[in-house]
């Protein structure tokens, strides 16, 4: 018999359809030679501190750090995991084979192999790796298993980072907590998490500390077009001022004009992070509830396994590209100039060197029926994008006029598209405008006929202004920096240069943002992300950079790529990390300096769940679902600073 393990009961199902597999037993489908069980996520996890010493089950500063000479996995202590896993350790042990069908990346792949491992099972394992859940897909993947050794480096870049972020987390999180909190507040320490909340710090403290100065900017208007100098910002109000007098009551002349022609190419199709930004961008989604959606559309079969972090798509999937086109509904009318001729097949889009384990998030063609309106959004910016890649480059022309008054040189551009192209996709949206937008946008891109040589009366304009402080991250700038270790990059191309050096998985991001929401360092002012006093107290409490620089999290993350990619040594990095860790102990342990002043206070939002609020009794405090049947938060501290159960 030979057994398939996947991640959710309804991916399981799904197999089990195409396998054969109809008979519904308890905890798993049989049938056709195949058993098909599924886990819930993660089923194990690694070991807790005092799971390696009794002594290290109380929190203190004499126990850090907490380094096991070989780290362990155990069961997740919950009833229906326990259930479960029975289910499946009964059929590993008498199975003639596995096939490992976890999602198709590094934390699938970690999931199975520690419920593997935990059920003790000897038999050969094969894996299925697949990029959607339709039919075809999952027959075409059980036609080309592989041996599970294959993803030998992926397993163990999964691995390493689990062991790297235990390693930092439960050391660093119990240190800052004894040091600077005394254990009347957890003060939760990540390597990911640390870093993103000290870019939003740094953020805000730029943003505050920000001091305006008023430059002027010198302008004319000539045949109703602004002209602004071209000499820039002016930093004295005199020297602004002798300027326009200058040019007050002098001819305005035209000195040249030039006419180009440009065009644009389609826009990248989605990776996760991208589709992330859009979607916060234009609905305002937060990054956790469009990875939400997405991967509901996923599980739907009508998007491409969406945790992926290319935008490319390997050249084997162009013969299926007009059959998913086909499948799109209500995009007929788009797609109809596609008809009847062979797609192109453009380098933007097409280009299997930059394709590793997944390609970009694409539709599956299969119709995309009784959508929500939120994943309806989703699916449409999925579509459109696709649909895009085969629409000819946008042709326009920009036009550059100069003009001068006496030594005072003058500059007006405007830009006349001449071909949509793959605009077209989007000309709904320019519909939608309102007609003030419109005429606007008109007015500021469209210039009328000048003539070089030509000349005439102008009316000048001085304009006080000031610098102005940069804008607090969204959660879409949020994403974009944490994706380019720290540098908020709008170009492609050298957003994709730097994503080998990003703070954390694409997978990853948008539940450390989470993580912040809950841990109350962080609060959300209409779009805008907000570090709390204790956030900032926390990043001003941290003196090792090591545990706030994005540039070096992000070689960290390198690193773990490089294992992935079988060009670092696992064990090495681990080495590293502890010897990070001991180095850190030591510098805190040394510190002198004030503890932490933000002390949790009755009636404060819990750091835990970020939901209920803390209620202090006579011997200990803790949240206000500490009882709650149907969400409890585990979050709760004796008074005295005696230390206590990690939570």
């Amino acid at each position: 018999m030979i057994v398939c393990i996947a991640e959710k009961p309804s991916v399981a199902r799904d197999i089990a359809h195409v396998l054969g597999a109809t008979h519904d037993c308890k905890g798993y489908l049989e049938g056709n030679g195949y058993q098909v069980t599924w886990t819930y996520g993660h089923l194990c996890t690694l070991k807790e501190p005092d799971d390696y010493s009794p002594a290290w089950k109380r929190w203190s500063l004499a126990s850090l750090p907490m380094l096991p000479q070989r780290f362990g996995i155990k069961l997740i202590d919950e009833e229906h995991i326990k259930k479960q896993f029975a289910v499946i350790e009964q059929l590993m042990q008498k199975a003639d084979g596995i096939v490992n069908c976890g999602d198709a990346g590094q934390e699938g792949e970690l999931i199975q192999r520690w419920v593997m491992q935990k059920a003790r099972a000897t038999c050969p394992v094969q894996r299925l790796w697949i990029s959607s859940l339709t039919e075809d897909a999952i027959r075409e993947g059980f036609n080309k298993l592989k041996d599970q050794k294959d993803y030998e480096r992926l397993y163990l870049a999964g691995l390493s980072r689990a062991i790297g972020d235990w390693i930092l987390g439960m050391n660093a999180t119990r240190l800052y907590t004894l040091k600077y909190a005394h254990n009347r507040q957890v003060l939760s320490i990540g390597r990911v998490q640390t870093p993103t909340l000290a870019l939003i710090v740094a953020r805000q403290k730029e943003i505050e500390n920000f001091k305006p100065e008023p430059y002027w900017v010198l302008a004319t208007v000539y045949r109703d077009t602004l002209f602004t100098a071209t000499k820039g910002k002016i930093t004295s109000e005199e020297e602004g001022r002798e300027a326009f007098k200058l040019i007050e009551g002098k001819p305005f002349e035209v000195t040249s004009v030039q006419k180009k022609n440009g065009t644009e190419f389609h826009p990248n199709l989605f990776d996760l992070t991208s589709l992330q930004v859009e979607c916060n961008k234009k609905f305002s989604y937060s990054a956790d509830t469009t990875l939400k959606l997405i991967q509901g559309l996923y599980e739907k079969k009508f998007t491409t396994y969406p945790r992926v972090d290319t935008q490319y798509l390997s050249d084997d999937i162009y013969p299926r590209c007009p059959q998913i086109l086909s499948g799109l509904r209500g995009y007929e009318k788009l797609i109809q100039p596609l008809a009847g001729r062979r797609l192109p097949k453009s380098s933007k889009a097409f280009d299997t060197s930059k394709v590793t384990d997944h390609h970009a998030i694409l539709p599956t063609g299969v119709p995309a029926v009784g959508l929500t309106d939120m994943e309806r959004n989703v699916y449409d910016l999925i579509a459109r994008r696709f649909i895009a890649a085969f629409y000819p480059e946008c042709k326009f022309a920009t036009t550059t006029v100069m003009g001068q008054v006496e030594d005072v040189e003058f500059k007006a551009t405007g830009k006349v598209i001449l071909q949509p192209g793959w605009r077209e996709i989007y000309s709904e949206e320019e519909e939608t405008k309102d007609e003030e937008a419109k005429t606007k946008e008109q007015k500021n891109t469209i210039l009328p006929p000048f003539t070089k040589g030509e000349s005439g009366p102008h009316a000048p304009t001085l304009t006080e202004k000031q610098t102005t402080p940069p804008k607090p991250y969204t959660e879409a700038t949020l994403l974009r920096a944490m994706e380019t270790a720290g540098k908020f990059v709008d170009d492609e191309e050298l957003r994709a240069a730097l994503k080998e050096n990003g703070i954390g998985r694409p997978s990853s991001r948008a539940g450390i943002i989470e993580t912040l929401f809950k841990r109350n360092y962080i609060v959300r002012q209409r779009k805008n992300l907000i570090a709390t006093p204790t956030g900032i107290q926390l990043i001003d409490t941290i003196k090792e950079e090591l545990l706030k620089s994005c540039e070096l999290t992000g070689i960290w993350e390198k690193k773990l790529r490089d294992i992935e990619h079988g060009t670092y040594d696992p064990g090495q990095f681990i080495d590293e990390l502890k010897q990070q860790i001991t180095t850190i102990v030591a510098d805190v342990m040394r510190d002198t300096s004030s503890t932490l002043t933000t002390a949790i206070a009755e009636g404060d939002v819990c750091p835990q769940c970020g939901r209920g609020r803390i209620i202090r009794g006579r011997t200990a405090f803790g949240c206000s679902r500490w009882n709650d049947p149907k969400a409890p938060c585990s979050f709760r501290k004796p008074l005295p600073p005696s230390g206590g159960n990690e939570k």
